[in-house]
C-alpha cells in the first residue's frame, strides 16, 4: 500500500522505506522533497515536517546525540498531533506505541549521572513507520 500524497507521494514512500530500514539521514533528505511541495498553511505540510523530524531524531541519536535526538524528538511529536486527518494511511498508533520506549530511553539517558548505567542501557528497538492495511 502506498500513502496518496498526490505528487510528493513517490517521495514518502521512499522516505518512508528509508527510514524504516535505518537510513535515518537519506530518508531526511527524501522526506523534506515531499514536505518542501505542499503549500504552507496546509495541515498535511506541518504533519510532514513531524515525519522529517522523526528521521532527524534518530540520524542525531545514531550519531551519538542523544541531546538532539530528544528534542527534535520531542518537536516531531508536536507536528503530529492531528495527522490522522492527513496522513489517513499511516499507523499512527503504532507510531507513536514505538515512540514512547524512545522518549522514556532518551530522558532516562540524559538524565543520568553514573556512566556505567549509561552504557547498560540498551536502546529500544528502532521504530517503524507502517501503513494501514
Amino acid at each position: 500500500m502506498m500513502v496518496a500524497l498526490n505528487s510528493n507521494g513517490e517521495e514518502f514512500n521512499k522516505g518512508l522505506d528509508l527510514f524504516n530500514r535505518a537510513h535515518f539521514f537519506d530518508a531526511h533528505e527524501v522526506l523534506e522533497d515531499a514536505w518542501r511541495s505542499v503549500p504552507g498553511g496546509q495541515p498535511l505540510r506541518l504533519h510532514l515536517q513531524g515525519v522529517v523530524q522523526l528521521a532527524v531524531a534518530f540520524h542525531h541519536e545514531s550519531t551519538g546525540n542523544n541531546l538532539g535526538a530528544r528534542s527534535v524528538l520531542e518537536r516531531a511529536l508536536r507536528n503530529l498531533k492531528g495527522a490522522e486527518s492527513s496522513l489517513p494511511e499511516v499507523d499512527l498508533d503504532r507510531l507513536r506505541a514505538d515512540l514512547a520506549p524512545w522518549q522514556r530511553y532518551l530522558d532516562d539517558y540524559l538524565n543520568t549521572d553514573d556512566e556505567r548505567a549509561i552504557h547498560v542501557v540498551r536502546p529500544p528497538t528502532l521504530p517503524k513507520i507502517a501503513l494501514r492495511r
